[in-house]
């Protein structure tokens, strides 16, 4: 039995977009910056808007990369404020805690990633902006 091997085939579209040391260095800013909420209220909101506010014209890849922070920002706001909400019933301590933790983890992958010039996109993320 032969079987016909195939060679990959190389599109320009498949390759890997080259993008600017400024532009890597802003999109993983969007995601960094949301650890400002940790020091002041809304600052996991209001940083990582004011980034994207201010370079999403000039990188495309900033753009793309601050509208999933804030995107995904948002969605742990209202998670967290469900979970605040359920501590009355005891259960939001432990889901509060576990919000935390997976938005940390989250933010340091995708700064990675943003870093390495790759398009991240966030797990569990309602996407509010488009």
């Amino acid at each position: 039995m032969t079987e016909k091997m195939q060679e990959p085939v190389s599109t320009a579209a498949s390759q890997p977009e080259t993008l600017s040391k400024d532009a890597r260095t802003y999109g993983m800013l969007c995601h960094l910056i949301a650890f400002a909420g940790f020091v002041f209220p809304f600052g996991n909101l209001i940083g990582p808007l004011v980034v994207w506010l201010l370079k999403k014209d000039d990188f495309p890849f900033v753009d793309e990369q601050g509208k999933e922070s804030l995107n995904f920002q948002i969605s742990m706001s209202i998670y967290a404020i469900v979970s605040a909400i359920l501590i009355a019933v005891l259960i939001g301590i432990v889901l509060l805690i576990a919000i935390v933790v997976f938005e940390v983890i989250m933010v340091i992958i995708a700064s990675i990633r943003a870093n390495e010039g790759a398009k991240y996109r966030y797990p569990l993320t309602i996407r509010f902006i488009k």
